[in-house]
């Protein structure tokens, strides 16, 4: 495969040339924040419920409202889910670089690497999620697939939950535990400019400019550009970083539609890039984990990740209670890796590696469409939807690898060379197609308001088609698999009192059918659709200064083995996983804001094969996770805030038969603040330490294998915004 032109972004140049370009439109700003609309109501008034996004709650962390698949931005309290949207403001404050950064304070996600490389991987509910099944403004396949960093987001918005009715099939089939979701930056009201410089341990720097304007006779007309460049070493020993991103936003606001148009390019090289460990069979016990700067990949482990991508929605209200919107969206992806990760075959670090080298391209287009409206029959209003959400993507790839024979220990690692290659499949230099998926879904729900809308009734079904086709590394056809299936959505929420709400669901997650092993009678069939399903009460609290909630869970997810009887592969066993969720976030004082939740999982493995295991923990699934945070404007010294964040995750087991246990870790966060506001300009400087304790842990056991904590990392930044 020819090199991945690095993409070369003078960040100071854009500054400049933005700037100029901004001030020569002689915009009149107003001063006030964005003005948002309500969300679906019985009125007079233009509905939204789409993609307007409403207000942050006091403190500005965390945001009243997030999307709901089909449903659009919904606010949180008017639904039968649970679901919390970050703002950008905590982004910033946090100097949180990726998505998993800001999922980090939420106690229902885990997050580590993928398979081998460096895809930020997520644990929602106990069930894995891709990094390749994170939506952008709803749709599917449009985002980065294994990196995706903040600088495009306003909003980090996490459903809990299955969520096939409201979002459809994901692309690689993952997220019955619940669904990530990034809303892009829109221009402010007043035309602002923020240019950035940060650096953290081992020397990395970025450089940024984000600025943004509206204009025309109403400021109907709005432009947002972020710019921001990347590069150098990381905390871990010989591991570097560079990441450039590009990203443009241009939206219209007419008297009865709204129209954004967003595009954006990323790129992310890893170089020495710390990967994942295996465990070898033999193993009886977890090792203690290495000093958390030390790396035991091989100098030459890489990968180089671009993408370009872009999203076009409209809405148009069509009377002053009904609204049709639609959406398109597209995505190309490049990557190059070079991948190698010890498989550690005793407690004494020992361990093998090898290589395997992978091209990979993707190409996806996502689309939805739909009406939302209001009417009344009665005295009971309804809140209706009707939507249709699919995707199209194909991808390619090319592999080749050599043996692990080589020798390393994972506490002293052996200065390892690049081995000749001993196995591959199809052409690296031009990856031929491997699998082609399409989805389609059809989605109507009815939400029935009773007793002046205290009682909020949700009914509702999704259609889906799932087509998937796989092709040798060659390029010829090998198998296909196409099925579809009905997914149902029931919910209730009661607004006994003014500022709680309680509420009830049933929701459901599909994904695509796995196939069969080489070993079974069926071998290479696809074995159908797996269906989740999900049931949750909760209650929750929002008075616009103080939010929160209690929520309890269960989810149900085939497994599948071969059945030792018949030797027929099929979904026979049964992952249950019950919890309980609390959250806290807002304002108690006007000092204070806190951001604190916890999670408690049993996550239990059922009807297995021959009772193998059965009533054993699922892997990579924590027991319990606490995460307590929080910021204090200082007393007696004006602009100084401190910062501090507890994370504690419990034990978790790497294997099935629960032989093999990590043991449970604490981080502790701090930083502090300054803001400095002179006339209409303001200046802002950051300091934050992860890991301010350095301590050495295992951070997850996601898919059976070890993903590290990253070591003691200080992070310093300051910004000028005019």
């Amino acid at each position: 495969m020819p090199p991945i032109t690095r993409l070369r972004i003078n960040p100071l140049t854009i500054a400049i040339l933005s700037c100029t370009t901004l001030s020569s439109m002689q915009v009149q700003a107003d001063t006030n924040d964005i003005k948002t609309l309500d969300t679906v109501t019985v009125s007079d008034a233009a509905i939204s419920g789409g993609d307007t996004l409403e207000n942050a709650y006091a403190g500005g962390q965390v945001a009243t409202a997030g999307r709901i698949g089909v449903l659009g931005e919904k606010n949180a309290n008017d639904v039968p889910f649970s679901v919390v949207s970050y703002t950008s403001e905590l982004i910033e404050n946090q100097q949180a670089e990726t998505i998993a950064d800001v999922l980090n304070n939420d106690a229902s996600v885990q997050s580590g690497f993928g398979y081998g490389n460096y895809a930020e991987k997520y644990m929602i509910r106990g069930f894995e999620l891709n990094g390749e099944d994170v939506s952008f403004g709803g749709l599917y396949g449009v985002l980065p697939r294994q990196i995706v960093l903040t600088d495009i987001a306003e909003r980090v918005e996490l459903f809990k939950g299955s969520s096939a009715f409201a979002n459809g099939v994901s692309p690689s089939g993952s997220g019955v535990g619940g669904a990530i979701n990034i809303e892009p930056k829109k221009a402010n009201e007043k035309q602002r400019t923020t240019l950035s410089t940060d650096i953290s341990s081992g020397g990395y720097m970025t450089e940024g400019v984000d600025t943004g304007t509206r204009f025309g006779a109403n400021n109907q007309f709005g432009l947002r550009v972020n710019v921001k460049h990347g590069d150098g070493n990381t905390a871990i020993d010989d591991e570097s970083r560079q990441n450039n991103s590009f990203f443009v936003a241009l939206d219209h606001r007419g008297e009865r539609s709204r129209t954004e148009l967003d595009a954006g390019h990323q790129q992310s090289k890893v170089d020495g890039g710390r990967s994942v460990v295996y465990l070898g069979s033999a193993l009886t016990e977890i090792p203690d984990s290495p000093d958390s700067d030390t790396n035991y990949a091989p100098y030459w482990a890489s990968t180089d990740l671009k993408t370009t991508f872009g999203m076009l929605r409209h809405e148009y209200d069509v009377t002053n209670n009904w609204t049709a919107y639609a959406g398109i969206g597209a995505n190309d992806t490049e990557e190059h890796g070079q991948y190698s990760s010890p498989t550690v075959i005793d407690s004494a670090g020992n361990a093998t590696i090898g290589r395997m080298e992978v091209p990979y391209w993707a190409q996806s287009v996502a689309g939805q469409a739909g009406v939302r409206g209001n009417l009344m029959t009665q005295n009971v209003s309804h809140q209706i939807n009707l939507g249709y959400s699919g995707f199209f993507r194909k991808t390619g790839s090319a592999y080749e690898m050599d043996s692990y024979s080589q020798s390393t220990n994972i506490y002293s690692p052996a200065d390892l060379n690049y081995q000749a290659t001993q196995w591959s499949g199809g052409d690296m230099d031009a990856p031929s197609v491997r699998s082609r998926t399409r989805a389609n879904g059809l989605a109507l729900s009815d939400t029935l308001g009773f007793n002046e809308d205290t009682i909020l009734l949700t009914l509702g079904a999704r259609y889906q088609q799932i087509d998937v086709y796989n092709y040798t590394y060659t390029g010829e056809f090998s198998d296909m698999f196409a099925e579809n299936s009905w997914s149902p959505v029931y919910g209730i929420v009661y607004k006994p009192l003014e500022h709680v709400s309680l509420y009830a669901n049933h929701i459901e997650a599909l994904q695509p059918g796995e196939a069969a092993p080489s070993t079974a009678t069926n071998a290479g069939n696809m074995i159908g659709i797996k269906r989740s399903k999900q049931n949750e009460i909760g209650a929750k609290y929002d008075n616009k200064r103080i939010g929160g909630g209690i929520s309890l869970f269960e989810i149900e997810q085939p497994n599948a083995y071969t059945d030792s009887a018949t030797n027929q592969y099929g979904y026979y066993g049964e992952q249950r996983n019950r919890g309980l969720e609390l959250s806290l976030f807002g304002t108690p004082v006007e000092t204070v804001r806190l951001l604190s939740s916890a999670t408690w999982i049993d996550a239990e493995l059922t009807e297995t094969n021959d009772g193998l295991n059965e009533g054993n923990q699922a892997v990579g699934v924590a027991g319990s996770r606490y995460v307590v945070g929080g910021e204090w404007d200082i007393p007696g010294v004006q602009g100084w805030t401190a910062l501090a964040n507890v994370v504690r995750t419990g034990s978790q087991y790497a294997d099935a038969a629960n032989t093999l246990e990590l043991s449970p870790w604490t981080r502790l966060d701090l930083g502090v603040r300054y803001t400095k506001p002179f006339n209409d300009n303001t200046l802002t400087v950051r300091a934050n330490v992860e890991n301010i304790t350095n301590e050495d842990y295992w951070a997850s056991a996601t898919g059976g294998y070890l993903t590290q904590g990253n070591p003691l990392t200080a992070k310093l930044s300051a910004s000028w915004s005019f």
